[in-house]
């Protein structure tokens, strides 16, 4: 199970938070300004990447993929819907982002370093995974050799997105929703109750916790390779401002909202499919 939840990670931007942060109404910003905030931060291009995470869908469901048949990747597109991601995320954003929190993160993305990290991270979104990490870890291992200080820099950037370090748990939570999801519908028989499924994932919390900080501290090396020290601790020291960690949790909430309701909607939808179909 430690695999398959360190390979849903890899379709996470960045890493999950599971903190709603409630903002007064009348402070909240308008729909056409947060979906400005989407594009000038690349979060748009985040939430079209939750779509790569169907991928995993057999996996936690313990099947092999080649058993749903030719329906398979119809049904994953139908609810991976890009825009129906995107409206859910400004639906919940344009409800609760402060217009100081908006201002705030969008001015540093705006800055000729914050378009060029963008451009890096919306590339590295949908780069080949295996890539990535191959890639990383032998940038990780040179930074090691020379010591360099850009190691540091990766990891407080990763700690500032998760200051908490409560992603493994909201991977794990997406897991534990599905296969429930999945076992409702009578897309599998499940043999275990809900809290023994949740023991098993426990079991290997501490693993998955390992996996996610190493895969992390790669993708960090792999997706700023061409970025300076320098710029690499600017990037750092913006993620530590208080307001920016605000803004993050929030994003992550939202990411993490939107990929639980689809992958239920997939286990429902699994479910409807009639025997008769090749699925």
């Amino acid at each position: 199970m430690t695999g398959v939840l360190r390979k849903l990670a890899f379709g996470i931007f960045l890493t999950l938070g599971v903190v709603w942060i409630v903002a007064g109404a009348a402070q909240a910003a308008d729909r056409a300004r947060v979906e400005a905030f989407l594009k000038v931060t690349g979060f748009d291009v985040a939430i079209d990447s939750i779509a790569l995470s169907a991928e995993s869908a057999p996996d936690m469901l313990g099947v092999d993929s080649g058993e749903f048949g030719y329906e398979w990747r119809r049904t994953a597109e139908q609810v991976f819907d890009v825009a129906l991601m995107r409206a859910r995320a400004l639906d919940i954003l344009e409800a609760t982002l402060e217009d100081d929190l908006l201002d705030h993160a969008a001015a540093f993305y705006a800055s000729d370093l914050g378009m060029r990290l963008v451009a890096a991270e919306n590339d590295s979104h949908f780069a080949d995974d295996t890539l990535k990490q191959d890639e990383g870890r032998a940038l990780v291992a040179d930074m090691v050799q020379e010591a360099s200080a850009r190691i540091e820099a990766f990891r407080r950037m990763n700690h500032a997105i998760d200051p908490n370090d409560i992603g493994p748990k909201a991977i794990q939570e997406i897991q534990i929703r599905f296969i429930l999801a999945a076992s409702y519908a009578g897309v599998i028989e499940l043999r275990v109750d809900e809290a023994q499924l949740r023991a098993v994932l426990a079991e290997n919390e501490g693993a998955l916790r390992r996996d996610m900080a190493a895969s992390a501290l790669a993708n960090a090396a792999y997706t700023y390779q061409d970025f300076t020290d320098e710029e690499v601790v600017a990037y750092a020291d913006a993620l530590e401002h208080p307001d920016m960690q605000v803004v993050y949790e929030l994003m992550n909430a939202v990411h993490f909202d939107v990929m639980m309701n689809r992958f239920e909607a997939l286990a429902t939808k699994l479910g409807q499919v009639q025997p008769s179909q090749e699925l």
